[in-house]
Parts: structure tokens; sequence; C-alpha cells
């Protein structure tokens, strides 16, 4: 039994006894690319599973990406928080906006998350960061399973010629005062041609540091996944 699978029926075996105030738990699982991923759990059955592929210049301890996640994790969905990169890897910056790696990291975590107990059986959806929006946008256009996509401040322009082939309903949030983003998310959601909303939240800028502006976000990334995420995983075909 790998790490996952161990960590994962043991939260199984101790959640009845976990008491009634607690409402998530966060573990640390090995990654098969390397390095570590943040597993969180809701102390019910899990709705889904959402991986999060972050950008350039963040990592798994993004407290931005944390907020969006524990949020996540009390409305009854699984997270996985992990680094694409190794520290490694991370060092060269032609891997950093390696879009194609980037999404075949993400897509390897997705099967190793389907293969154990930890993710099968779950609907699945990203949640996109920066480049990582479009590694996300990237890696769906290659699956029938995911159900869900979210971009919070993304680049999902950079998925290029991908755009047209994701299939999986589409969230695009940028701030009002992220100016270029927002013209390049406005170009990238009419190439899409599954169902995609750009929301637009007023005043912020690229990293939502403003008053209410990432709370904005983890409402309109959670009420997406719960409108998506439900019913049973479609069966991945290649």
């Amino acid at each position: 039994m790998n790490g996952a699978s161990a960590l994962f029926n043991v939260w199984r075996r101790r959640r009845s006894a976990m008491p009634t105030s607690e409402s998530r738990t966060v573990t640390t699982i090995p990654m098969p690319h390397g390095g570590e991923g943040l597993l969180g759990l809701p102390v019910s059955e899990p709705h889904g599973i959402v991986l999060f592929a972050h950008g350039s210049g963040s990592s798994r301890l993004s407290p931005r990406n944390a907020q969006v996640a524990e949020a996540l994790q009390e409305a009854g969905f699984a997270t996985l928080l992990f680094d694409l990169l190794t520290e490694r890897e991370a060092a060269d910056r032609t891997n950093v906006f390696d879009i194609g790696l980037l999404s075949e990291r993400l897509g390897a975590a997705a099967d190793f998350v389907a293969r154990n107990d930890v993710g099968r059986g779950l609907p699945l959806g990203f949640f996109g960061a920066s480049t990582g929006a479009a590694a996300a946008l990237m890696a769906a256009a290659t699956r029938t399973d995911v159900r869900a996509v979210v971009s919070r401040g993304g680049r999902p322009d950079l998925a290029g010629d991908s755009l047209a082939r994701v299939k999986a309903p589409t969230r695009l949030i940028v701030g009002s005062r992220d100016v270029e983003v927002l013209a390049l998310n406005r170009m990238a959601c009419d190439r899409m041609r599954c169902e995609c909303r750009l929301d637009v939240v007023p005043g912020a800028t690229h990293l939502f540091e403003e008053p209410g502006a990432l709370e904005a976000v983890v409402n309109l990334a959670r009420d997406w996944f719960q409108q998506h995420l439900k019913g049973r995983p479609v069966e991945v075909r290649r």
C-alpha cells in the first residue's frame, strides 16, 4: 500500500472519533515526481477532489491557495496542494514557464490520486493560479474526467490551442485592476468552446490583496465546484 492510500485509510478509520467541531484534516503525502503534497480532507466523505496548480514564484504553501483549499475542505471537498516542479527543477526558469511540463505533472498527479483510495471514484476538479491556470487547462484538454476548472488571476492564454479542446466548465476569476491579465482572460474565454465564465472582482489587483477580494475568489470557486463536481466520475480516455 502506498503512502497516500495508507494515510487515507487511517483517516477513514479515525474520522468517527474526531470531535464534531473539526471540519477538516490536512496530512502530508509523497508525490510521484518527488516532493510532498498537502492532502486536505473534510470530516465526512468528500464530494469530490480539487487539485491545485500554482504559478511561478509560488508553492504548495501559498497562503492564498491555502485559504481557498480550506474553504473547499469545509464545504466537503478533498484538496491536494503540491509543487509541480522539484526545487532543483524550479531553479531553472525555463521549467517554470514550460506549460507542457507543468501540465504533464498535473495530469500525473490526477492519475496518482485516481489510482488510490484518496481519490478513486471522486469527481475531479482543477484550481489554477497564474501559469498554473494554463497548466490546468492544458491538462483538462487531454482528459475526460475533469469536471470543472477554476482560474485565479491566471494566464489561460498560455494554454494556446488547448483552449478549444477543453470540455470542462471553466470559471476565470480576475481582478478589475489587473488590466493586462483581464484582457488576456477575455481573449482566452472567447477561444474556448466549453462553458466559460469570466468573473471580475471589483477593485482587486493580481494577488487579490485588497479587503474582501480573496473572500470573493473563495466564494466563486466554492460555488463553481459545488455546481459541477457532482455524480459519478467519468472514466479517463486518452
